[in-house]
């Protein structure tokens, strides 16, 4: 059922097609204007086909160079052709006041920001690799919510199914891991997930701490990209309760810019 997790080309495609249906419309990206869009953490960069496909450039920043790799081999030709480049790089060495190649109009992470480690700071960073006027997009599951803890990536069929039993406390939730027979690699995975997983209020706390403010928002209840994944009919959430909608909205879209 989860074959998505190990099948990069399908997973490359899902991507792409859940930003060219629900991520693109949800921006309501300016018509005829042509854009340079930053995504980091970009994976094997099926998010970034989609802006490709509307006549945007852009740039991937991602850490695994395995990913790299793909992403380099699954968009040869958009990079030969010079309207994309994918950079294996931490964004932290790089300074967009030096470099103005890396300065955008938009900046997206998708499913990213919550495997990042001190996103108050990330967030902060964001700022300097903004045009005026740009804006970031964030779409990324609630950290309470039943699969918050990617515990569809175990091994083990009955804990790959089990809602919220990632919010056990870490050393109980590391012997349940051990005990089930999960790998090290895909506990150490899951681990650093609970520790930088996070909830709705915070980003909006890091937003308005350095100096953005919201464009737009959207919780789901099921999220879009369930279509592919799970054959699941997206739905919106009507009402977002703050804090309980951690628990039952599986994925938030939110775009800010820097408040003026």
């Amino acid at each position: 059922m989860y074959d998505f997790h190990g099948n990069k080309s399908r997973y490359f495609d899902i991507q792409s097609w859940v930003t060219e249906k629900y991520i693109i419309p949800f921006l309501h990206l300016p018509i005829g204007t042509k854009l340079h869009v930053l995504e980091v953490g970009c994976g094997e960069a099926g998010v970034l086909k989609a802006f490709l496909e509307e006549g945007h450039t852009g740039v991937g920043i991602e850490l695994s160079s395995t990913r790299v790799e793909m992403a380099s081999a699954f968009q040869a030709q958009a990079i030969n052709e010079g309207r994309l480049k994918i950079v294996n790089a931490n964004i932290y060495d790089i300074d967009p006041k030096v470099q103005t190649e890396y300065q955008f109009d938009l900046i997206v992470l998708k499913d990213v920001i919550e495997h990042i480690p001190d996103q108050s700071r990330f967030i902060a960073k964001l700022k300097q690799f903004l045009k005026p006027g740009g804006r970031v997009f964030f779409a990324y599951p609630p950290w309470w919510m039943p699969f918050g803890g990617h515990q569809q990536i175990c091994k083990n069929g009955l804990l790959s199914k089990m809602p919220w039993f990632h919010l056990l406390p870490m050393k109980i939730y590391q012997k349940v891991l051990a005990a089930f027979g999960e790998s090290k690699e895909t506990i150490k995975e899951l681990v650093e997930i609970k520790e930088t997983g996070i909830l709705c209020e915070q980003i909006h706390h890091y937003i308005q701490q350095h100096g953005f403010e919201v464009e737009k928002e959207t919780y789901w209840l099921i999220n879009p990209i369930y279509t592919k994944k799970f054959s699941l009919r997206p739905l919106k959430a009507l009402i977002a309760i703050p804090y309980l909608r951690n628990i039952y909205c599986t994925a938030h879209y939110i775009s800010f810019h820097v408040k003026s």
